[in-house]
């Protein structure tokens, strides 16, 4: 039985575990050196970290048990988070695989899905990227041009991705895609999980502001997905989609981004000068009024309660509050963390654009949650 509040007094003991084994698990070297790693360092301990959340029990806390995981709800979920936190713990580096796609596959995928694609999510053997976003489609999903025409045994897609974080290095693709010319917007569209590792699609790592490439333009030609790889039936993808956003901008995701904001806050306490402990403090505040929404979201959704439109808000609450302490660490001018605040700061930019922009976001909160009307 999972828990629906954190009160309860199962939630001390879940924390008490999840707290011991945090604090042995962290790679020494992530622990003393985290600011001054390099891109490869900081991926292969990401990688290593995947690794010991699948054998210490933590990759699929809520995943049913009969898929891997451990039964568990979105209470347990959060408990992890907040104490990986508190420990500056590293995020995985098949997060996308385990925050989207596996959620995705369990709520909305076929048997013969579950069973040929969760355990090598779960342990993070295959890595997942998400194919949406399209130079003339962002913030209007539905409007994506990429095609898949149906032929013999499945699909042909054709098409172009873009901002596709960790292409280069998936296996499998969560992609969204036009499948008729003829109905209507938000019916015309089709759910595939794809596979990257096949002639035709074609990888073009973008460089950031920051030296980095996470992110990726990918082109796809007349690249075949099968019957099987469907998921949620055909013109049914518009739904399924919505299952993946409400992931991704949800109270794991949140969860995810309170770990990175807390990272960035700790770090700001030894490098701000005598003439900004307050604006650290404010960020503090800031952290703990996201701590707290999310802890409300968390618990609506633990109670079948309507939690959706709490995504919105909680997107803007933490991009927008790692941008700040990011701004506020190139502030300090500390010599001795320079090159880390400048390369997050740089980074950080990105935030109040994916997962759904900023702007967007403030349309929803003002339609849907505070209900004003045009």
């Amino acid at each position: 039985m999972t828990m629906t509040r954190f009160d309860d007094p199962a939630a001390d003991r879940f924390r008490a575990e999840v707290s011991t084994w945090v604090a042995e698990a962290i790679p020494t070297e992530w622990r003393d050196t985290r600011q001054a790693l390099g891109p490869d360092d900081v991926q292969r301990i990401q990688r290593s970290w995947d690794e010991a959340l699948f054998e210490g029990g933590f990759a699929g806390l809520s995943w049913p048990e009969e898929y891997g995981g451990r039964g568990f709800g979105p209470i347990e979920d959060l408990i992890y988070y907040e104490e990986s936190s508190k420990a500056n713990a590293p995020d995985g580096f098949g997060r996308i695989g385990r925050v989207l796609a596996g959620p995705t596959i369990i709520a909305a995928g076929t048997e013969a899905q579950k069973q040929k694609y969760l355990p090598r999510i779960l342990d993070s053997s295959e890595i997942w990227c998400q194919g949406f976003s399209e130079p003339g489609a962002g913030s209007d999903l539905a409007a994506v041009g990429t095609r898949a025409v149906k032929v013999d045994g499945g699909y042909r897609i054709t098409g172009q991705k873009i901002w596709t974080s960790f292409a280069q290095y998936s296996k499998r693709c969560l992609m969204l895609a036009k499948s008729s010319t003829e109905l209507p917007r938000h019916h015309n569209l089709s759910f595939f999980l794809l596979d990257m590792e096949q002639d035709g699609i074609d990888v073009r790592p973008i460089r950031q502001i920051n030296g980095e490439q996470e992110f990726n333009e990918v082109f796809f030609t007349d690249v075949f997905v099968a019957d099987e790889d469907l998921i949620g039936g055909e013109h049914e993808g518009w739904a399924v989609a919505m299952t993946v956003l409400s992931n991704e901008r949800g109270t794991t995701e949140a969860a995810t981004r309170l770990v990175e904001a807390t990272t960035e806050i700790d770090l700001l306490g030894s490098c701000c000068s005598a003439d900004k402990p307050h604006d650290a403090i404010r960020l503090q505040d800031r952290k703990e009024l996201l701590r707290w929404h999310i802890l409300r979201a968390t618990e609506e959704k633990a109670a079948g309660e309507d939690w959706f439109t709490a995504g919105s808000v909680l997107k803007v609450q933490w991009s927008e509050l790692i941008q700040d302490a990011t701004r506020l660490g190139i502030d300090t001018r500390c010599p001795i963390h320079r090159d880390y605040w400048r390369h997050s700061y740089l980074a950080s930019k990105a935030m109040s654009i994916y997962s759904g922009t900023n702007e967007i976001q403030r349309n929803i909160i003002t339609d849907r949650v505070l209900k004003v009307a045009r």
